[in-house]
Formats: structure tokens, C-alpha cells, sequence
């Protein structure tokens, strides 16, 4: 609302001047000042338009505060301070009329307006060579989050897992499970030099054994080990299907490295490459010519072996995303594939496209504790906990949120007796207890009437008024950064602001209907606003706890 305002003021100001306005004229800095005596918002829409007008901030901003329209007395204040910042102070009824819209917008409050872009999310991907870890979980989480956002704002999203069923890893996989399968059988077989060794490869081995083919141990060992490769590959991927579900996280598409060798998509995109002069042989390898689009050095993709490379099916696969008309690709990697992004988006513009249509977003490693002490985590030597371990003890909701509550590229401590305590110390039960506490209250008041926005003049009312009308900022920067905490950290401010006001203030007041019927108004405000918060994380919003 107060952006349009400034805006407008901006346009009939430069009208007046004969001032030509720049293209994102509007695209100033609107926000709360971080000392309280400065009024509610302010702007430096004068100090950054200065310059194009040929005149100083300061005056700018006299004239453009003068230029705004306050017809309606929303305004309370307008001021001007230090270099060219223009603070203002707003009445009750702005605060008044900013409840009513938030109440009327219902469960679209916040969403996007504007056309939206088919953006791609390609998340998790972990190699099915084991189950879904915590870290995998994380990663998991914040896709699925940023889905849900980037959806909510009006795009078209897609969410995708590659499956990394191919080379190297899939060799050892298919070695582990022989070697199981042989000690099964009572031979004593020699231990590969690389080999998962996880309990799981031994079940796995277990429920493959009695549905193997009556001639497989006639078979060449090298058969052998694509056969069980297969095999155990696909129960590790039913059982991370089975995990991504129970953790609320949709998958659209699973998308097979196989594949691209099936349908030859890496023999295409060599020869794309080829004729663009992007490649060229040396020392018996086919390199790519990645040095020339910001890489450090220029990469193999087909080793003097005849062995292509990981990032052979990597640049297949990118140019495939784009081919199916993304207008944007975003990637979820963990935090080890760091050095990978420049190599990636060197391809992606020797393709052809603008290397600003892919975005990666690396993810930190989980540091989980348990009554104080660090769990170790490393897949080969099967020390980790998997999410489903996770997921049992501290639930799906905790997991999510305590997930997100810090930036991707900063690593999370995970403390699971925490995740599972009923206090306010525990992030998640925190804010859903307000929702469950809300519900309460609603259910005691029952109908109530004499609504009227103006009885809401206690501080801490307007306080979160004030914070509510910043949920779609905060929404728009989650997608725009695509950062989900800061969802997750909006949400806790909001939980503080009520939980502080419920201690101060009675909701339901006996005596005076309308200030109930107005206070009970409030807090199913906050509940909306939290309620569609918890459900861009994927977590539930309860009526009970």
C-alpha cells in the first residue's frame, strides 16, 4: 500500500518537473527503521533517484513527501532525516485497514500475483546406494520448502530427482551385494577393496537372494555384478520413494542418468559441443573447452580409457533441463560439489543459454547431536543415521522445521532431544503452539461480534499488525534469495509477538464484547498468517498439542 503511494507521488512529481523517470523508478528501499522513534517505515526513494534528478536528497525528499497522498489520514507523520530518509508514522485506522485486507485476502494472503516462470527444482538426488541420511534430509526439506514458495508466488514449478544409476558407484554397489550374497550362501569370498559396508546391503542381499535366477551363479562375475547392481539400486530407491513420501516431500519426476545413455543424449550433446567448437582430444581424452566460460581449467568428459566422466552425463543432462523449456533450472547440491558450479554453468552457456537461468543453492552439513554427543556420519563406513531413524524419534514437523531454521550455506546443529522437547525452547512447538493456543481461544470465545479494528490501540497491537503486513516481503524474499529461513525466522518473530502479547493482554474480555470480538479478530490473524507459513515448510499447523 505504501509503496504504491511513493511510487504514485514519484510519477506526479516528476510530471510537475518535466524530470524523465528511469526505468525501475519504483524499485526503491522500503523498510522498518531499526530504532522505533524513526516512525513505522521509511525510504530512500529520495536518496537513490538524487542524482538522475540533478537535485540533493534532502530537498527531493521534502518534495516528494509533500507530493503524497494522505486523503485518507493513514498518515500520522511524515519526516525527514539524515541524508534523505523519509520516515513515516501511520494512525490506527492504516493499521485498522491493513487487519481487514490481511482477513479478507484469507489463505491467499501473501501469494504472488504476477505470471509466473516454469522453473525446475532438481533436489536430493543422493546416489541409491543407501538410504536417505540426514544431511539427504536437509536438502530435502529445502527443495520441497522452496517448491512450495516459488509455487505460492505464481511460477510453475516442477520438482525433479536425478538418479545417479550409473558408473562407478553403481560397480561398488553391485560388489557389496555379491559379497553379501556369497557369505549368504556360505562361501567365503574376498572382500572387495571398495564396498559398502552398511547392515542394509546385508538385508538387501537377504530379500534379493531367494529371487535370483536359478542359473545367476553360472554367470560371469562382471554379469553378476550389473544384475545385483540393478537389483539392489531399485529396493534402495522404492526405500528413499517411501521416505520422501512419509516426509511430505513431492516428487514429480525421476529422471535416470541410465537414461541419458539409453536415448543417446550424450552422444547429442557431444556433438552440439563439436560444432561449436567447444571440444578437442588431447592425450587420448576428449576435453572441454570449460576454461574458455569462467572454469578454472578445461574438463574431461571422456578419459583415454574410453570412460566418460561424471560431468559428461552432468552437461547432457542440464541440456536436457532446458530443452523441456525451463525458463529456469535450480539445483540443490550439498555443500562438496562447491567447486562443481563453475564447470556446470560453463556448459550451460557453451550450450547456449544464459548461465543466469541456472541457479545452485549448496547445502551445509547437518552436526547431529544426541544427549550431547556428535554423531559421525560417513556411508561407506555405514556411521550415519538416516532420516527414517529421524523421522521415528523426533516426527516429521520438528524434522522439517528444525531443518530450515538456518541458511542453507551455514552448517545446522540438530540437536534431536531438543527437536523432541514440549518448550518454548524447541522452535517448532513454539510456533505451532500458537496455533493450538489460538484455536483454543477461539473455540471458547465462539461467535463473537461488535468486530472494530480502531479498539486496537495497545502497543504490542499494533506491534503485530505492524510485523503481519510484512509476511508477503518476507514470502517474496524467500523465493527471490531462495531462502526458506527466513520464513522460518519470521515465523518464530511472529510466535514471540503473540505469545508476549497473551501474557500481557486478555483476549477474551467479558465485559466489553467488541473489544473481544476485536482481540479474538487479532489472533485469528496471527493463526492465518502462521498457519500459511508453516504450510510453505511443509509443516502441519495443529489445532491441538
Amino acid at each position: 500500500m505504501m509503496r504504491e503511494k511513493i511510487a504514485s507521488a514519484l510519477k506526479t512529481l516528476a510530471q510537475k518537473k518535466g524530470w524523465p523517470l528511469p526505468d525501475g523508478y519504483d524499485d526503491f528501499v522500503l523498510e522498518e527503521p531499526k530504532d522505533p522513534r524513526f516512525g513505522h517505515l521509511a525510504t530512500t526513494a529520495a536518496m537513490s533517484l538524487a542524482k538522475t534528478f540533478k537535485i540533493a536528497p534532502r530537498d527531493l525528499a521534502k518534495l516528494l513527501a509533500d507530493e503524497i497522498d494522505n486523503s485518507q489520514g493513514f498518515i500520522e507523520s511524515i519526516e525527514i532525516a539524515g541524508p534523505g530518509f523519509i520516515n513515516f508514522r501511520f494512525s490506527n485506522s492504516f493499521w485498522a485497514l491493513a487487519l481487514i485486507n490481511l482477513r479478507q485476502a484469507g489463505q491467499n494472503y501473501g501469494r504472488g500475483q504476477e505470471s509466473g516462470l516454469k522453473i525446475q527444482i532438481e533436489f536430493v538426488s543422493a546416489n541409491p546406494t543407501g538410504p536417505l541420511h540426514v544431511g539427504h534430509g536437509r536438502g530435502a526439506a529445502l527443495g520441497d520448502s522452496l517448491s512450495r514458495i516459488l509455487s505460492f508466488l505464481g511460477h510453475q514449478v516442477e520438482r525433479e530427482y536425478y538418479v545417479n544409476d550409473a558408473g562407478r558407484q553403481m560397480r561398488i554397489l553391485g560388489q557389496s551385494a555379491l559379497y553379501r550374497v556369497k557369505e549368504l550362501i556360505g562361501e567365503q569370498p574376498v572382500k572387495p577393496e571398495e564396498f559398502y559396508q552398511g547392515d542394509y546391503v546385508k538385508d538387501l542381499a537377504a530379500e534379493i537372494l531367494p529371487n535370483l535366477e536359478a542359473d545367476f551363479f553360472k554367470k560371469e562375475t562382471i554379469e553378476q555384478i550389473e544384475i545385483l547392481s540393478h537389483l539392489t539400486a531399485n529396493k534402495i530407491l522404492t526405500g528413499i520413494a517411501k521416505d520422501l513420501k512419509d516426509f511430505k516431500v513431492e516428487i514429480q519426476n525421476w529422471f535416470s542418468e541410465r537414461e541419458l545413455y539409453r536415448r543417446g543424449l550424450v552422444e547429442e550433446t557431444f556433438k552440439s559441443l563439436e560444432e561449436a567448437n567447444r571440444l578437442y582430444r588431447q592425450d587420448g581424452a576428449l576435453w572441454f573447452k570449460s576454461l574458455e566460460f569462467g572454469d578454472d581449467k578445461d574438463r574431461v568428459l571422456v578419459k583415454s580409457d574410453g570412460e566418460k566422466t561424471y560431468f559428461a552425463a552432468d552437461i547432457a543432462y542440464h541440456r536436457d533441463k532446458f530443452q523441456r523449456g525451463y525458463d529456469r533450472a535450480i539445483d540443490v547440491w550439498g555443500a562438496d560439489h562447491h567447486g562443481y558450479i563453475p564447470r556446470v554453468k560453463a556448459a550451460v552457456e557453451a550450450l547456449g543459454y544464459s548461465p543466469d537461468r541456472l541457479s545452485v543453492v549448496l547445502v551445509q552439513l547437518v552436526n547431529l547431536s544426541r544427549d550431547g554427543q556428535l554423531v559421525n556420519m560417513s556411508t561407506r563406513r555405514a556411521e550415519f543415521v538416516t532420516l527414517r531413524e529421524v523421522l521415528d524419534e523426533v516426527g516429521v514437523d520438528a524434522a522439517r522445521f528444525m531443518f530450515l531454521t538456518r541458511s542453507h550455506d551455514s552448517a545446522l546443529d540438530f540437536d534431536l532431544n531438543l527437536a523432541k522437547a514440549q518448550t518454548k525452547d524447541n522452535p517448532v512447538f513454539y510456533v505451532q503452539y500458537v496455533c493450538a493456543r489460538i484455536h483454543s481461544l477461539l473455540t471458547k470465545a465462539g461467535p463473537t461480534e461488535g468486530f472494530d479494528p480502531k479498539l486496537l490501540k495497545e502497543p504490542e497491537e499494533i506491534e503485530l499488525i505492524k510485523y503481519l503486513t510484512g509476511f508477503p516481503q518476507t514470502v517474496q524474499a524467500s523465493g527471490r534469495r531462495l531462502e526458506p529461513h527466513l520464513l522460518t525466522t519470521y515465523l518464530l518473530g511472529l510466535a514471540k509477538l503473540f505469545h508476549q502479547y497473551y501474557a500481557v493482554h486478555r483476549l477474551i474480555v467479558d465485559e466489553d464484547k467488541g473489544l473481544t470480538a476485536t482481540r479474538i479478530e487479532l489472533a485469528a490473524a496471527v493463526r492465518q498468517v502462521t498457519a500459511i507459513g508453516l504450510n510453505l515448510l511443509g509443516v502441519e499447523a495443529p489445532d491441538k498439542m
